[in-house]
């Protein structure tokens, strides 16, 4: 229901007396401590005085509430409501109050005619910090533009009125709810420094760098639990986070923190109810939800939440089931609907789920979610869409002319043999849409931007990703990625969604590699020193890894060490093993005890033998190297770093530095011996400045052309990323008339980035000469799209093969194209008069008999 708002400030209301203020400070400190029953005791002697004005009561009604003591809570909003009828600060704390106790209703309704009334006939009521606070509150309950409330509550007296921290507070709450989680944070950067005190200001700090700075958002909570380790809020949201990194006991014993302050919390149960889904206790779940509801018995968060969590989990069926539960008790729900149109589309449900996101864009035009599906929905409808076997693809129509049929040939090729691998089909259909801008890709997945060092997301059903337009200059090997993720469509189904997170990534990951030597992680010093030091998380909780990840770095380590983790699973199991474990899954089972039943080891046992199969793993890198940095100036010249490489002749940062020196002052030979040393010491390096493509540049300069070819080969086998190695092998095998050679190399770069013409224009002549003439006619239009240097050529090559391929009509179409880039060019006219008297040489076709001559 939309609201006008029209307020004039008026007089300012009554002030509490200095000793009065003195008083409520002081108690007001014991309710943000967590000293609820003291606050209420000291707050109940307090009404008792008859002070003026109702703080005191809503310090009794809050604190009461913290505790779960909701008849208590009512009565003292009874009995305050007929002291102050008019207070628009009880009337919105009633509101939370009479959902857990029906009979604070007893005067509810003449209470809040009076207020509608005041607010609109004497709105100068009202007129202070907390009341212009207050009723920016109450208008968004009815309906208000959530805009005009931050215009004209919000920001006068956050500008009036800088060391009012409510107002801040109420503008960050309003901002969260929208998920517009940037300007939340911005707010609370401006709060007054006293609301550092007060552990609600660190919540919603929290709240708002989670999304973007985990943590930031930790420390944030932290802070706030040890202002008050009472803090309910602060306590959920701890478990929300524990639960978020499957660690589950440490997310129940905060729940058992939460009971002592408040055995009836229904978020509290939400949560109990969720943990025993994810155990596979359906008696817990459902006994835990009763619980949860028995306060308000149509308490829409209860289900919202559960639903929530559970879809993070990727267990979307489940989370719609219960959201569906929420919105039956609350059809107009907002969280529900939003998180139940993501559920939707996640699911691969578009019609009902585009549906929602409009409902949910028409009723609230500020929900971020909802206006950035609604735009990205505008996008994605000029998409094409390629259809195979069951496979929907999405993609940008340049892109999909570009690339789609070996998007296409992947996908069906990862789907057969994966699928056979783990004896499970992934859903049909699956949709597959691949985005040209990164900020499209994080809507269609999270439905806000961000997503930094993701390059795609499986939800079983769905997969989304980006393409190379999206990566800058070094984009990565999108046929990796999409190897990687059609991996998790194939285990999420075998394991109905209800795999950790280190698991399912872990084993994609690993499937890369199998695939393709060159697009397993190698192990890089950074990732090495980690597995030695102190970086290495137990096997039993590895997913915290990825929730804990503070840098793109630890992020990467996440991955690495569960990809590592599946190989030590293999190695000490073998593979049917951990076939076995998902099928356990699937059927129910908890990995906790999976794990040790179809590997013969007690969940400690696994932790420690994988401690030391990485510890093995990372000793076993460059066993020969070692790693102290050069300590000369970034100038030193050859002489100076042979003369610290004598002292240090192990060290790798040291060839490194010597052999780079000496390709910069030209000295090839001994650049070639120094450069042999530092490969040596470690093979598999394929980082920045490694051996191999300075190798490369020295037996260029020397001349060596199969010591250059050879090098780059290894370094492509190695290194699916590699694309100047790529291209420097293309340009080599067309030198040496290597026509396979320039195919297969040509791929591996158009692996990596099929939006640069060299790839596909290589790949047509070397088709060509091969006579592959479906590849070669594939890879000229490619050439035709991103290449005008010389058109008229290309569509004359076109021309000729398709005119060998039988299609006449489709090679005059392009001889004319030649002809209309260079109309004087000669063996475009003579190829269109071969066509034309191909045609016209053809004998005419009989008519076909109408159907009224037949006999």
């Amino acid at each position: 229901m939309a609201v006008a708002i029209a307020v004039v400030w008026g007089a300012a209301g009554f002030p509490a007396s200095p000793a009065e203020a003195a008083d409520l400070d002081e108690v007001q400190r014991l309710f943000r401590t967590g000293r609820y029953d003291e606050c209420a005791a000291e707050a109940a002697r307090e009404v008792a005085k008859g002070w003026r004005g109702d703080d005191w009561y809503v310090l009794k009604i809050r604190s009461e509430l913290a505790r779960g003591r909701y008849a208590e809570a009512g009565a003292s909003l009874t009995e305050a409501r007929k002291r102050y009828p008019a207070s628009l600060t009880l009337d919105l704390l009633g509101r939370e109050v009479r959902r857990y106790d029906a009979r604070a209703g007893d005067g509810a309704e003449a209470s809040s005619t009076l207020i509608e009334r005041i607010v609109v006939n004497a709105p100068e009521r009202y007129d202070s910090p907390d009341g212009r606070v207050a009723l920016g509150r109450y208008f968004l309950l009815r309906g208000a533009d959530p805009k005009k409330v931050l215009d004209r509550f919000y920001d006068p007296v956050m500008k009036q009125q800088p060391d009012f921290a409510e107002a801040f507070y109420a503008a960050a709450e309003l901002a969260l709810d929208k998920q517009d989680y940037s300007l939340a944070a911005d707010t609370l950067r401006a709060a007054p420094k006293d609301a550092a005190e007060d552990p609600g200001f660190h919540l919603l700090k929290a709240r708002a760098l989670a999304e973007g700075d985990h943590a930031g958002s930790a420390a944030a909570l932290a802070e706030a639990l040890r202002i008050n380790p009472r803090y309910v809020d602060g306590l959920l949201l701890k478990a929300d986070g524990l639960v978020d990194g499957e660690r589950y006991a440490e997310a129940a014993e905060a729940l058992d923190r939460i009971d002592e302050v408040n055995p009836r919390e229904p978020r509290a149960w939400a949560y109990r109810a969720v943990l025993a889904h994810l155990r596979g206790d359906h008696d817990g779940e459902e006994s835990a939800r009763r619980s949860a509801l028995a306060p308000w018995a149509g308490n829409p968060e209860v289900d919202t939440l559960i639903g929530r969590k559970l879809a993070q989990k990727y267990r979307f069926a489940e989370g719609e089931a219960s959201l569906r539960k929420a919105l039956a008790l609350d059809p107009q729900y907002p969280p529900a609907r939003v998180q139940l149109a993501e559920t939707l589309l996640r699911l691969g449900k578009e019609t009902e789920g585009w549906k929602l996101v409009d409902e949910i864009f028409a009723a609230d035009g500020y929900n971020v979610v909802a206006f950035n599906l609604t735009t990205l929905r505008d996008r994605l409808s000029k998409f094409r869409t390629l259809e195979a076997d069951g496979l929907v693809v999405r993609m940008d129509p340049r892109e999909a002319d570009l690339y789609g049929d070996r998007v296409l040939a992947l996908l069906k090729e990862a789907r057969s043999t994966l699928g056979a691998r783990y004896g499970a089909m992934p859903p049909t259909p699956l949709i597959v849409e691949i985005f040209p801008q990164k900020q499209q890709f994080a809507v269609r997945t999270f439905g806000l931007p961000g997503a930094d060092g993701l390059l795609g997301v499986c939800f079983g059903p769905v997969i989304t990703a980006i393409s190379p337009a999206s990566q800058g200059e070094h984009p990565s090997n999108w046929e990796a990625v999409l190897w990687h993720e059609l991996c998790h469509a194939v285990t999420l189904t075998k394991t109905r969604n209800t795999m950790p997170r280190w698991l399912s990534e872990g084993i994609s990951v690993y499937e890369e590699g199998l695939k393709n030597r060159a697009w397993a992680t190698q192990t890089t010093p950074a990732l090495r020193q980690a597995l030695l030091g102190e970086k290495l998380t137990p096997l039993s909780r590895l997913s915290s890894a990825f929730l804990e990840a503070k840098t793109g770095q630890d992020l990467q380590f996440a991955y690495f060490e569960s990809a590592l983790a599946v190989e030590f699973l293999v190695e000490k199991a073998g593979f049917p093993a951990l076939s076995q474990v998902l099928d356990d899954l699937g059927a129910g089972k908890n990995l906790d005890a999976a794990l040790p039943s179809r590997t013969g080891t007690t969940l400690d046992q696994l932790d420690g033998e994988f401690a030391a199969f990485a510890k093995r793993k990372a000793e076993a890198v460059a066993p020969g190297a070692t790693w102290e940095e050069v300590d000369l100036p970034a100038e030193a010249d050859s002489a100076a770093l042979t003369a610290w490489i004598a002292k240090h002749p192990t060290s790798h940062p040291g060839w490194r530095r010597l052999a780079t020196r000496l390709v910069a002052e030209g000295k090839w030979p001994e650049a070639k011996a120094a450069l042999l040393k530092y490969q040596a010491l470690y093979p598999d390096y394929v980082g920045a400045e490694n051996a191999y493509m300075l190798l490369a540049e020295v037996d260029k300069r020397l001349g060596d052309v199969p010591a250059e070819r050879a090098v780059l080969e290894d370094l492509a086998a190695r290194d699916g990323d590699a694309t100047p190695a790529q291209a420097r092998l293309i340009e080599l095998d067309e030198a040496a008339g290597d026509w396979e050679g320039v195919a297969a190399n040509s791929r591996r770069l158009l692996a990596v980035n099929p939006l640069i013409p060299a790839p596909h224009r290589a790949l047509a002549r070397a088709a060509e000469k091969l006579g592959r003439r479906d590849e070669a006619i594939a890879a000229y239009r490619s050439v035709a799209l991103l290449d005008d240097t010389d058109p008229a050529q290309v569509h004359q090559s076109l021309a000729k093969l398709l005119r060998e391929a039988g299609r006449p009509a489709d090679a005059r179409r392009e001889v004319l194209k030649a002809l209309e880039e260079a109309p004087r060019f000669l063996d475009a006219h003579r190829l269109l008069l071969e066509i034309v008297d191909a045609d016209s040489s053809k004998p005419p076709e009989t008519p076909r008999p109408k159907a009224e001559d037949a006999p």
